[in-house]
């Protein structure tokens, strides 16, 4: 086999991980994933994973892997320590680096996944070019990485870019991070559930007085009351009208999100990526129409907003495959 040089990219999320082997030139030459609440114990956990990825590491000279890089929520790209990450099974200060340089032996790099996502996106997808962008990642929490003048901005501790948790609803819905009202409460696969169970409750409580017709959402709902987010998108597009306010709710907390950031940080675009980024102009819409309503004089018609031009799995392991080249 001829030589070369090969990165592990791996992307830690609250429901799963994704991970890849990379080469330098960006194709992923293996792939997996493994449920995160495979293990209570990160220790175990990061055990449970290398076994997965062993057989793939071994196809290759051990001097070719040049290091690992690991995207996960709340993890400080200075210190290597996840801290108090909202959705996932660990609590508390994780040595993320630590423990995975010792199962790994290997360089580790790591970073928040909203991070690794934007360093995915800059290299290989829509933000190629691009000097002043916002990544936002839709999936099981809400979290952003922000690229300014070619640069990924980490703040003082490590720790900037947590959109998800900036309070769009002072007394409102109780987040994971022990606070109330953050957005990504509202604008996550969560967050988008709740809204429906919300109004489906309200939606049960008219039905049973009024009599109502019974929706695509509301009939789902009876039979089975752990609905799922992609549920709603599919409700949506067969044009319940219930489903179709719920995707309008949600993208209206975003957008006026969004149009505060743009007052902060004035990026070219604006890219969502995630799985409640594939919902398309059911989110893109009212998500553009509110960011447009809000947004200074100024700044109107001025910022794009886009899809990632990357697969979801793709983006986030690239750019956690990048992080491997700084060991």
């Amino acid at each position: 086999m001829l030589q070369t040089a090969l990165t592990i990219g791996i992307d830690i999320g609250g429901t799963n991980t994704n991970w890849g082997i990379v080469s330098q030139d960006g194709h992923i030459l293996h792939t997996g994933h493994l449920p995160t609440q495979t293990a209570k114990d990160p220790v175990d956990f990061f055990k449970a994973l290398y076994h997965q990825i062993e057989p793939a590491i071994s196809l290759y000279n051990h001097n070719e892997i040049k290091g690992v890089g690991i995207g996960a929520p709340q993890t400080n790209f200075h210190t290597g320590n996840m801290m108090n990450a909202a959705n996932m099974p660990w609590k508390g200060m994780v040595p993320i680096r630590e423990i995975a340089t010792s199962i790994f032996q290997l360089t580790v790099q790591v970073t928040n996944d909203a991070n690794a996502a934007a360093i995915g996106e800059m290299t290989y997808g829509a933000a190629k070019g691009m000097r002043d962008f916002i990544v936002v990642t839709l999936g099981t929490g809400l979290g952003s990485g922000i690229v300014s003048n070619g640069q990924l901005l980490y703040g003082h501790h490590g720790m900037a870019g947590e959109l998800g948790h900036t309070i769009v609803s002072r007394e409102g819905r109780t987040c994971g991070c022990g606070r109330k009202g953050c957005l990504e409460t509202y604008v996550s696969a969560t967050g988008i559930v709740r809204t429906a169970k919300e109004l489906l409750e309200k939606e049960k409580a008219i039905e049973t007085t009024n009599s109502i017709k019974t929706g695509v959402l509301q009939t789902t709902y009876k039979k089975n009351e752990n609905i799922q987010a992609h549920q709603i998108h599919e409700a949506a597009l067969s044009g319940d009208p219930l489903a179709i306010q719920i995707f309008n709710e949600t993208g209206t907390i975003l957008g006026r999100a969004l149009a505060n950031v743009v007052a902060i940080t004035e990026p070219e675009a604006i890219i969502l990526f995630g799985g409640l980024a594939k919902a398309g102009a059911l989110l893109f819409e009212p998500t553009l129409n509110a960011m447009e309503a809000n947004l200074l004089d100024c700044y109107r018609n001025q910022v794009k907003l886009i899809p990632s031009g990357l697969q979801e799995r793709e983006a986030s392991i690239l750019g956690c495959a990048a992080l491997g080249w700084l060991s």
